[in-house]
């Protein structure tokens, strides 16, 4: 794992995180939680390079995040073994399967004391910014609903990070 300048990187974000999927971890080595996520958000605000994240309040990996000043989303590329991390870490909770063993994932400290793994091609270390609700009396489309609820589950909170260190595989 070799730290980089951010300016260096030409992801495309909305393939990386849509299309690749990321995992988002929060907690040091000793205790922590990984869960996979497909919505997110990379840009500048507030004068920042920022992630944007979302997590609905049952999953195990939102009280660690809560817990937690930092969160690292870590990229394992689109090869078929990093599907099968993410399917597994997508769709276990953390609460009844050690996914870590379960997975094969080889977790690295990082800089600021949070959790990225080795399998992963880049990292975002971030720290958060803000927090918010995601509030069904805010929705502009009355379509947005339909990905809350039943089987979709509750609504997420929406976490705005600065990228303090990006990480890439060596």
């Amino acid at each position: 794992m070799k730290k980089v300048d951010i300016k260096t990187l030409n992801d495309n974000f909305i393939e990386a995180i849509g299309k690749e999927w990321m995992l988002i971890a929060s907690g040091n080595r000793d205790h922590f939680n990984v869960m996979t996520a497909s919505w997110g958000c990379v840009g500048w605000l507030w004068n920042k390079p920022v992630a944007v994240i979302f997590v609905r309040l049952e999953r195990f990996t939102h009280d660690f995040i809560e817990d937690n000043a930092v969160v690292t989303l870590s990229f394992l590329g689109k090869d078929p073994d990093m599907r099968s991390i993410y399917n597994l870490c997508g769709s276990k909770s953390g609460r009844e399967c050690d996914k870590v063993k379960a997975t094969g994932l080889m977790p690295v400290d990082t800089e600021c004391g949070s959790v990225t793994f080795k399998q992963a091609r880049l990292t975002l270390e971030c720290e958060k910014l803000y927090k918010d609700n995601i509030k069904p009396e805010c929705f502009l489309n009355p379509e947005i609903s339909k990905w809350y609820g039943g089987s979709h589950g509750g609504y997420h909170d929406a976490y705005i990070l600065e990228i303090k260190n990006v990480y890439v595989s060596q």
